[in-house]
């Protein structure tokens, strides 16, 4: 079980939103590089970083602060990134900063065929990022749900040859709720490639039922809110994934 620290990031800071809200933020460090640093001294295996002020303006907008997590992480822990990628152009300047995965999200709901050629250009670096409610996918920061069944375009994608797919909640995320391992699990057995957990882990008791389900296909999880709360204790739940689900 991969269990990934995420970064938020706007304005150059690190941030936690609530479902998605941008105007209810919580600020959790103004140095995101020794958040960065502090995850990869407790053993992450992977960091997941989120450009929420690009995934608002559909552009990168904190390129700075990413480069230096990246320069900071060199080849020691592979880093995934999502929001504002919405061209090739912008894939591939991210892959030669050394981002080893580029997250795709509303722009894969909005134009199917961009994933099919950003999965073509850069093979095994391709993630699409599904946000649904009640099987619905949503998209515009979570602001519009679509007529879209998320199991149905994870297979598409699937087609096109993505990676993974990444599959939260939007109902429970940066709620400290508790993930919502029916709709993954059900997600996870439509699919061949890896699923990634998001949304509402809170505890140990997360990580637990994560595990148990890792035989379905779901084969990681990303952790935001409970580690900088500390409801969770990441070092902690490394163990006990390795113990459980190694």
């Amino acid at each position: 079980m991969l269990l990934i620290p995420a970064i938020d990031l706007k304005d150059g800071q690190c941030v936690r939103l609530r479902q998605g809200d941008m105007d209810d933020v919580t600020v959790f460090s103004q140095d995101p590089v020794e958040v960065a640093e502090r995850w990869a001294d407790l053993g992450a295996q992977r960091l997941h970083l989120v450009d929420l002020n690009g995934a608002v303006d559909g552009r990168p907008r904190n390129e700075p602060v990413i480069r230096e997590i990246l320069a900071a992480m060199g080849d020691e822990v592979p880093v995934q990134i999502g929001g504002g990628i919405r061209d090739l152009d912008t894939i591939e300047r991210y892959l030669d900063a050394g981002i080893s995965y580029v997250i795709i999200g509303t722009a894969a709901v909005k134009s199917p065929g961009f994933v099919q050629d950003a999965c073509g250009a850069f093979p095994g670096q391709i993630i699409v990022g599904l946000d649904a409610k009640d099987g619905r996918v949503a998209t515009d920061g979570w602001s519009k749900l679509t007529k879209h069944s998320v199991n149905d375009l994870a297979k598409k994608f699937e087609d096109y040859g993505c990676e993974a797919i990444i599959y939260t909640d939007i109902g429970r995320d940066g709620m400290l709720s508790g993930v919502n391992i029916e709709a993954t699990v059900r997600l996870a057995q439509h699919v061949r490639i890896p699923v990634i957990a998001s949304g509402g882990i809170t505890d140990m008791r997360d990580i637990d039922q994560l595990c148990a389900v890792q035989p379905d296909g779901v084969e990681g999880a990303i952790l935001g809110r409970s580690i900088y709360e500390g409801t969770l204790d990441f070092e902690l739940a490394l163990k006990r994934a390795a113990e459980l689900c190694p």
